[in-house]
């Protein structure tokens, strides 16, 4: 059941994508997701290796709308910074501290610092990461932190 639900989920998405509804070309994007989906199941007989997603689903979603909201507000902060006149960067890159225990979270934690306009994580370190930020505040570590404790809370402990 989940190989098939997987290929019509693969389908489903290649015919948003595609926007092409003629008979040919439905019949071949139908082959390609049913062949990915054989490959992928014949790779998982060979080495067992499986994603495990450790992540708590209405917490996570509750995140991602958090997250967008505070994207906008740093672009907005980052165009303000931009389009003023004497252009006061304060460039600085500092250590953040992180608590999540799957290297998914991890990875979410990371991808959420870069998405965030005038911040990116240059380099993982351990039980930390290094973030490059274009107008440094002293506020950011805190600003940080919170997100850190966010995406460990939507972790299920299972790593």
């Amino acid at each position: 059941m989940r190989t098939i639900l997987s290929a019509l989920a693969l389908f489903g998405l290649w015919l948003l994508m595609s926007g092409v509804y003629k008979t040919l070309i439905i019949g071949l994007g139908a082959a390609s997701a049913i062949f990915a989906v054989y490959m992928v199941r014949r790779m998982d007989r060979v080495d067992q290796d499986h994603l495990k997603v450790p992540l708590k689903p209405f917490r996570f979603i509750t995140y991602a709308v958090w997250l967008v909201w505070e994207v906008v507000k740093s672009n907005v902060t980052l165009t303000k910074l931009i389009l003023a006149p004497d252009l006061n960067l304060r460039q600085h890159i500092f250590r953040v501290p992180n608590t999540q225990k799957s290297e998914l979270a991890e990875v979410i934690f990371a991808n959420s610092i870069t998405l965030t306009p005038g911040t990116i994580t240059v380099e993982t370190e351990g039980d930390a990461f290094w973030v490059h930020a274009v107008s440094f505040d002293e506020s950011d570590h805190e600003a940080l932190a919170d997100m850190d404790r966010r995406v460990t809370s939507f972790e299920t402990g299972a790593a």
